[in-house]
């Protein structure tokens, strides 16, 4: 990727050209990373570091990864991601609450189904208006989907509050209830799903979404059915973030309630892909990464250096900068390059691939 030359590796079928890794450094590198994550990983990190730190990060990296789906290549706006994460959380508890013996595979794969119906739904006025005029009409779904939770008991299990404990849950008899075990099965779901999604964007699916996206009466014109098209981009998001908020309610919270799934939550989603990359698989993991792990490095960072400087910083104070800091790095980001962090990885690979030739 970075530190080799292309040149030399001859491809003489379709298939090896068209494969999602076609350069053998590529795939070295992705086994030897994926080999890392799922062995090393577990073998060096605490449990401080899985439950609050890599597990919400694969979290919302898969639901960022699915709001990208919509926006970053369909080109439509949606301001109900954190609703459709509600949808897969309750729908999840629901399963396997009432059926008895099913694998948590199945619950996952019908929660997602759940938001994607949902998802369809609230995608319907897409095929009327776009803009800013959709991510309002989608920001409906926002509420619905709270005021729904709250008002019927019975997504709930009949709880007063509106707030749901998950089951435990297995693996083909393998309990999934140690810190590691659910950061193990979050990245074996978010991988698989990560890779789905890099071959779908690359389909004749993606490349509809992505002629919608650039101008979708053309699309029409040569034939891409438009209807077709965005419902489907909706539907394979809210696949994505239904899948993301079970996880978020099994392998994280452990229990949520419909107000965790609130419009704050939304745009976080939204400013991932954003800052990472919109249109990039690789920027919805780089989004999510900023926006979970920058404020941790700043509670951490800060305290010292105000004692290292002599200055009289309280706890607020503290958070207040924490706060105008991540905010102002934000708006570095966006100024120094708009396509997000996704771009600027890419030009540092490009530089260090010319190096010591810049030209």
């Amino acid at each position: 990727m970075m530190l080799y030359r292309e040149a030399g590796q001859f491809k003489t079928s379709y298939i090896a050209d068209s494969q999602i890794f076609p350069i053998r450094q590529d795939r070295i590198i992705f086994t030897l990373f994926m080999v890392f994550a799922f062995v090393a990983v577990p073998l060096l990190g605490s449990e401080y570091w899985f439950s609050a730190i890599l597990v919400p990060f694969l979290v919302f990296a898969l639901a960022a990864l699915g709001l990208n789906v919509l926006t970053g290549y369909a080109g439509q706006l949606s301001l109900g991601s954190a609703a459709f994460m509600a949808v897969g959380a309750y729908a999840a508890y629901n399963f396997q609450l009432r059926v008895e013996g099913i694998p948590i595979v199945a619950t996952l794969l019908l929660s997602g189904g759940c938001a994607a119906l949902v998802g369809v739904l609230f995608g319907l006025p897409s095929l009327r208006i776009k803009g800013f005029y959709l991510a309002v009409a989608t920001l409906a779904a926002q509420f619905f989907v709270v005021w729904a939770l709250t008002k019927f008991p019975w997504f709930s299990n009949n709880s007063s509050s509106g707030v749901i404990s998950t089951p435990k849950i297995d693996f083909f008899g393998i309990a999934i209830d140690t810190p590691v075990r659910k950061y193990l099965f979050v990245l074996a779901v978010v991988s698989v799903l990560a890779l789905v999604a890099k071959n779908l964007v690359r389909s004749s699916t993606g490349r509809a979404w992505m002629a919608v996206r650039d101008m979708d009466v053309a699309a029409e014109v040569i034939g891409i059915p438009l209807m077709r098209t965005k419902l489907t981009a909706f539907a394979v998001s809210s696949f994505y973030c239904g899948v993301a908020g079970a996880l978020y309610a099994f392998c994280y919270l452990g229990s949520v309630e419909p107000d965790g799934f609130s419009l704050d939550l939304s745009f976080r989603i939204l400013f991932m892909i954003i800052i990472g990359g919109v249109g990039s698989i690789l920027g919805s993991f780089l989004g999510s990464a900023f926006i979970l792990l920058l404020p941790i490095f700043l509670d951490n960072a800060l305290p010292p250096l105000a004692a290292l400087l002599h200055l009289p910083f309280t706890n607020a104070t503290v958070s207040h900068i924490q706060m105008m800091v991540f905010g102002a790095l934000i708006i570095f980001f966006l100024i120094a390059e708009p396509h997000g962090l996704a771009r600027l990885w890419q030009i540092a690979k490009e530089k260090l691939r010319l190096w010591p030739f810049p030209h």
